[in-house]
């Protein structure tokens, strides 16, 4: 059934007033979203009020509460923590205090609230929301308010977006700022890492999380660490002994440091805490160890915005100001969330019921119920660190006698190293001897391959770029040759780490079956490029990483502008000729124009450019920036857009270009990256061996793989991960461009737009309708989210 498409402008909110407020711990994009609904909400003409200081602003009313313009919110989206301030608010919690609330609100004709907080803050507005009517019939009686205003004023809509570091509400995948605590978490485990080595130390790392794990389970996932305390995974009884061994055991295979990680709830089974100093004792009691603990506190908290979370809060500003202009008073409160990489909407109170039967289970001793409550995407955390942190013993694991060989393909991109690692773990795990192919096809071809062992990968996550080096040949000048050594080594399986050209790699290698039938055996592809120009899939390993140098970048131009003249700044970012990383870039970045291959423009939209940025300047603005793909157009050139700019902004500003080159590529891979390449990896060499068994006729002792989906790329898709035959990908990419022909994110460009005062086209069809909080089966989990 086709429904009518639904545009954003058609959407009116004159006449609405939408108040907006963070409340509780502060997290880091929270600006994002704050702007977001600031510049949404006045684009839809409505009237948007700061509330300052949370609920406490609220009761406290008077100059708490102000009318907000564009310009209030400019240049914020860089900035952690919350420009509007938030606080505990005790009064709140009175019906006095509410009271009040309602009093301002109503003086102001507020009836829209956008909560930004935890689920204390939400539970709070839903209890306000649902007073309502009651708050405002006592003012009428008290004489404050008139009739008049009790019908007017009748309904309170609310629509809350969770800000936490902890990511502990469930029915989002991600919550506002755990990204980026993620990002300073990582910084200081990397930096540790380097001392630690030198001196031979074991590191204990204390992260926030009183209630929820993730943060500590996700940094162990990115940083390769040795255990992780998590309060929903209490070890099991006599861990002491266990964790010791461990220790010792890497020690004796020559690994010079360890890493530990616990969150400060961390609990034993019979909900005891285990603290990061008891761990340090324990480690330094029976082990000898030189042993430090870290607590790394608020600085969690604090920092620049990722990009993750600026194009989280973005999305997610956008989806809250949707919510409110079409709820109804039948509608109940909602929180927008992200599943995988789709905005939902779900009621606010289910949400916060589920996040408390968390606790219960917890409470109660009901773990595995408690991770199966957090959601899919913390039991698939779970259950890949449990995969690839523990060798089992060599006699435990399974033979299979099947060889697997890893490969990267492609320019290199942050994430591939720990998409290898864990593709080389999960495959012994599995029983199956891992080979490693140095420089893609080429080294293939050459016989540069080697049999690969599972201390060999240690340490690996951290690395940017290719350790096993790579090439971006492809592999049809060399079939005759790959085929030869992979007869020679009794290759029964592939697993190509890269970007387009792996893609390509892998169509050739499949039409070449007919002729060859040492290429009949599993074969899959794993995304990993920094321009995400993959077909069959949202994301590619690198990208995150990628996109985070550009943001990091763009900041820094910016600010070397502040104090100056006005100016603006002409960027060249890569990505072939794909616009993601422009596109995406210009978003988080807070751009006025991202110039892209996929969106043709002329010489009229150069112009309509200038003057928009012209007009701009003559207000409190003072800097613009212009982000330019590589590839976007043969004559409107980088240095064209510059002097264009340059010559057109004469007199009301002035222009500088960057190209950024080569820094996009490199760098240490950021924790998206890491955690999305090492889950996939993990996922795809499951795949490989169900493949294997499939494939494998016992009677005959050969292995023979030559359908279609037998060759595979794992990509990420709206909300699951999912297999795809290469074969069926073909339709579907542009392989002059070397781009898939649909890009989910070109729907994002209107939103950059907006949020630069354009005035556009913005299709919203795809928009929540709102949805119930699921409990998933076990089984889900594994297609789960990132």
């Amino acid at each position: 059934m086709d429904h009518q498409p639904k545009f954003f402008e058609n959407l009116s909110g004159t006449g609405k007033a939408i108040g907006v407020l963070t409340s509780g711990g502060d997290a880091q994009g929270m600006n994002a979203a704050v702007r977001a609904v600031v510049r949404m909400g006045i684009y839809v003409k409505a009237k948007v009020y700061f509330v300052y200081e949370g609920y406490q602003g609220m009761v406290d009313g008077g100059d708490n509460i102000v009318e907000v313009s564009w310009e209030s919110v400019s240049s914020i989206l860089q900035v952690g923590g919350t420009v509007i301030g938030s606080a505990r608010c005790k009064s709140f919690r009175t019906r006095e205090g509410r009271l009040q609330a309602a009093y301002n609100l109503v003086q102001r004709g507020i009836t829209n609230l956008c909560v930004i907080g935890g689920d204390g803050s939400l539970t709070g507005a839903n209890l306000f929301r649902e007073e309502w009517s009651g708050l405002l019939e006592e003012l009428a009686q008290k004489g404050k308010i008139d009739e008049e205003a009790v019908k007017k004023y009748a309904y309170l809509n609310i629509v809350g977006m969770v800000g936490s570091i902890d990511n502990d509400f469930c029915g989002t995948d991600m919550t506002i700022g755990t990204d980026s605590a993620l990002h300073r978490i990582i910084e200081v485990v990397d930096a540790i890492m380097t001392t630690a080595q030198s001196h031979q130390r074991t590191f204990v790392l204390e992260v926030m999380g009183r209630h929820c794990g993730y943060l500590a389970l996700v940094s162990a996932l990115a940083c390769g660490a040795d255990w992780v305390f998590i309060p929903e995974y209490p070890p099991e009884e006599g861990w002491e002994d266990t964790m010791c061994v461990k220790l010792s055991e890497n020690r004796a295979r020559k690994k010079r440091l360890n890493i530990i990680i616990v969150a400060e709830g961390a609990i034993d089974c019979h909900n005891k805490p285990i603290t990061s100093e008891k761990v340090k004792d324990l480690v330094v009691q029976r082990l000898g160890f030189d042993t430090r603990v870290t607590i790394l506190g608020h600085v969690q908290r604090g920092g620049t915005p990722s990009a993750f979370d600026r194009i989280l809060a973005s999305r997610m500003g956008v989806e809250a100001v949707l919510a409110l202009l079409e709820a109804t008073p039948a509608t109940p409160a909602c929180v927008v969330s992200l599943s995988g990489n789709q905005a939902v909407r779900l009621p606010l109170m289910e949400c916060v019921q589920m996040t408390q039967e968390v606790q219960k289970a917890m409470d109660e001793g009901r773990f595995v119920e408690a991770v199966r409550l957090r959601g899919r995407s913390f039991e698939n955390n779970l259950n890949t660190y449990k995969l690839l942190s523990h060798k089992k013993p060599d006699a435990e694991l399974p033979k299979t006698n099947f060889n697997v060989a890893v490969l990267n393909v492609g320019a290199p991109a942050a994430g591939m190293n720990a998409a290898v690692r864990a593709a080389v773990r999960v495959g012994i795990t599995e029983g199956h001897k891992m080979f490693a192919v140095i420089d893609g096809f080429e080294g293939f071809a050459r016989g540069k391959i080697k049999e690969i062992s599972w201390g060999d990968v240690g340490g690996w996550t951290g690395q940017g770029g290719s350790i096993l080096g790579t090439k971006r040949t492809l592999p049809a000048k060399y079939l005759e040759k790959i085929a030869d050594q992979m007869r020679t080594n009794n290759i029964n399986a592939l697993m190509v780490i890269g970007g387009f050209e792996a893609y390509e790699s892998c169509l050739q290698l499949h039409e070449a079956r007919s002729r060859f039938e040492e290429f009949c055996v599993p074969i899959c592809v794993l995304p990993a490029t920094i321009s995400n120009n993959v077909p069959g899939t949202d994301f590619s390993i690198g990208a995150d990483t990628s996109l985070n140098a550009i943001v990091e970048t763009c900041d820094r131009i910016k600010q070397s502008a502040s104090g100056t003249k006005r100016r603006v700044f002409i960027i060249e970012t890569m990505g072939g000729f794909c616009g993601y990383l422009a596109n995406m870039g210009a978003l988080a970045a807070g751009a006025d124009a991202a110039y892209i291959f996929e969106e043709q423009f002329d010489i009229r939209e150069l112009q309509a450019n200038v003057e928009h940025l012209t007009e701009k300047m003559k207000t409190s603005i003072q800097r613009g920036l212009v982000l330019r793909n590589e590839n976007c157009n043969e004559n409107y050139t980088t240095d064209f857009i510059y002097q264009l700019y340059s010559e057109e902004g004469k007199g009301v500003f002035d222009c500088r270009k960057n190209v950024l080159g080569h820094m996009q590529q490199g760098g240490a891979p950021s924790p998206f990256d890491r955690n999305f390449g090492t889950k996939i990896s993990a996922k795809a060499m499951q795949w490989i061996s169900k493949k294997l068994k499939e494939t494998y006729r016992k009677g005959a002792e050969i292995l023979f793989a030559n359908t279609d989906d037998s060759v595979c790329l794992l990509g990420m898709r709206r909300r699951n991960l999912v297999f795809q035959p290469v074969a069926e990908l073909k339709t579907e990419t542009d392989f002059v461009h070397r781009i898939p022909k649909e890009q989910w994110w070109l729907k994002l460009r209107p939103l950059m737009k907006i949020l630069a005062k354009y005035k556009t086209s913005y299709d919203v069809s795809d928009s929540g309708q709102l949805e119930h909080v699921a409990i998933h089966s076990p089984k889900e989990a594994e297609t789960g989210a990132i």
